[in-house]
């Protein structure tokens, strides 16, 4: 990917029910391309969270403070589960008028039936992170562009890892190292069976 816009940051919201290794890796190597970057935990009206939002930012806020890194911001108070919104308090906040949106890959299909997605392409970019198992088909890439879609896709390499497969597995080796303790104190995830 080429150096983007010195005024355009990067606008991540996820579930991060937990925050994985995957989300740390994504926050890291985002933060080498985008002169900020603005992130949240939100509730995806598709899914239903094993976490409440105050667990789950909880865990992302440190995992943030975790990484030292001053480009990397939280803030909670932008999080809505309407990207628009978000988007919107952004920009409102922070007075940047460029931003790209990040998602996955599998997420592709389901932006043109978010609310307001006429709104939404006419207020950001996407940033379209690869996710091992959701390759980016030719058509997907027809559809952005017949929709007028500003977006890059990201050759980022992030860890065939994510929140559901913690929520399985209850594998601790996907969790940040600075999440397991919390998890564990809280009880979350179920984290009497967590393992090493």
């Amino acid at each position: 990917m080429s150096n983007l816009e010195k005024d355009r940051i990067a606008l991540f919201g996820t579930s991060a029910d937990p925050p994985t290794i995957g989300h740390k890796k994504i926050l890291e190597e985002l933060s080498k391309i985008y002169p900020f970057i603005i992130t949240y935990v939100s509730n995806n009206p598709k899914k239903r969270h094993q976490e409440n939002m105050s667990n789950r930012s909880l865990l992302l806020r440190t995992l943030i403070e975790d990484l030292k890194n001053p480009k990397i911001i939280f803030n909670q108070k932008i999080s809505s589960q309407w990207a628009i919104d978000s988007i919107k308090k952004t920009k409102e906040i922070y007075g940047c008028n460029s931003l790209d949106f990040v998602i996955g890959s599998d997420l592709i299909a389901d932006i043109f039936y978010w609310k307001t997605f006429n709104e939404i392409v006419k207020e950001a970019g996407f940033l379209i992170i690869k996710r091992e198992g959701y390759p980016i088909k030719s058509k997907d890439i027809q559809t952005l562009n017949k929709n007028n879609v500003n977006f890059k896709i990201s050759t980022l390499n992030i860890p065939k890892i994510s929140s559901s497969m913690v929520r399985v597995n209850t594998c601790s080796s996907n969790l940040p190292i600075s999440l397991i303790d919390i998890v564990k104190k809280n009880n979350l995830y179920i984290s009497s069976k967590l393992v090493e």
